[in-house]
């Protein structure tokens, strides 16, 4: 299934997205007010049973909001492609443990609303990624089983902005975070559809540039590695996201530096998902 939250007519909702490009209202048929409480209650066949309804409106007619629009944690991976060692110059190596660092829900647009250059820096980049949702609490989860522990799968613009991420010795907090700098969506695909175990590709394209292009049988920390590490300190609770990393291909390490500008339009495809769609505009 694709699942999507969205706004029509003024009124926030979630639903099924039908083969008939349409959303079933899930909303007004379930007990459920948001997407992440249905994921929370294990409640996707409920959606499933429901998925074959006529369209209520279609997706013409909708605005898609963040497919998980208040997620406890946002949990992103840093340098997790094996080229990207290249892009550092040989600076930074796969160590014993995975690079991570934490986003904000307001540092992400939804779907087709702008993302935004700040006022205090031109060097907004983009970072296409693969978003594991999940499904299923857990703490010190074993990677044998990890995968069960994922509802879905979705796609980010993880953008950011370079030079403040150089603001401090041992942090990029700051240059990860600037309001609705990145994006997420368009709707998650639940696991049954497509399989976290299996090879899925992600690229990143700007003004239809193809800029990024990877598969996730390249991963340094596969997918079940990084469950099973991050649980190990934390319990994740469904509705969580974990960005799982960008390939290379980023606007700072071109030569000269290619950073978003505004009218860039960004696209990330995360294969078997579909396409997260931005426009680039500065802040006001």
């Amino acid at each position: 299934m694709r699942l999507a939250s969205y706004s029509f007519r003024g009124r926030e909702s979630y639903g099924v997205i039908s083969e008939k490009d349409g959303i079933v209202d899930l909303g007004t048929r379930l007990e459920y007010g948001t997407l992440r409480e249905l994921i929370g209650a294990n409640a996707l066949d409920a959606a499933q049973e429901l998925s074959g309804m006529d369209p209520d409106c279609s997706l013409g007619d909708i605005s898609l909001r963040l497919p998980i629009p208040a997620p406890e944690k946002i949990i992103c991976v840093g340098i997790n492609y094996p080229e990207r060692e290249e892009e550092y110059k040989g600076i930074l190596k796969r160590g014993s443990y995975p690079n991570l660092f934490v986003r904000f829900p307001l540092s992400f647009s939804s779907p087709g609303q702008d993302i935004i250059r700040p006022k205090v820096s031109d060097q907004l980049d983009y970072e296409g990624e693969i978003v594991l949702v999940i499904g299923k609490a857990g703490r010190h989860i074993p990677r044998r089983g990890a995968l069960s522990h994922v509802a879905g799968i979705t796609a980010a613009n993880e953008g950011t902005v370079r030079d403040w991420v150089n603001h401090g010795t041992k942090n990029i907090t700051q240059g990860k975070n600037f309001e609705r700098s990145g994006s997420v969506g368009p709707w998650l695909v639940t696991s049954d559809e497509l399989d976290p175990g299996q090879d899925i590709r992600v690229t990143t394209k700007v003004n239809e540039e193809m800029r990024q292009s990877d598969s996730t049988k390249n991963l340094l920390w596969p997918f079940d590695e990084l469950l099973s590490y991050i649980s190990t300190f934390i319990t994740l609770v469904p509705g969580d996201l974990i960005l799982t990393g960008t390939p290379v291909g980023a606007g700072a390490h071109m030569n000269p530096p290619k950073y978003l500008v505004p009218g860039d339009v960004v696209t990330v495809e995360v294969e078997g998902v579909g396409i997260l769609r931005n426009k680039v505009t500065d802040e006001m």
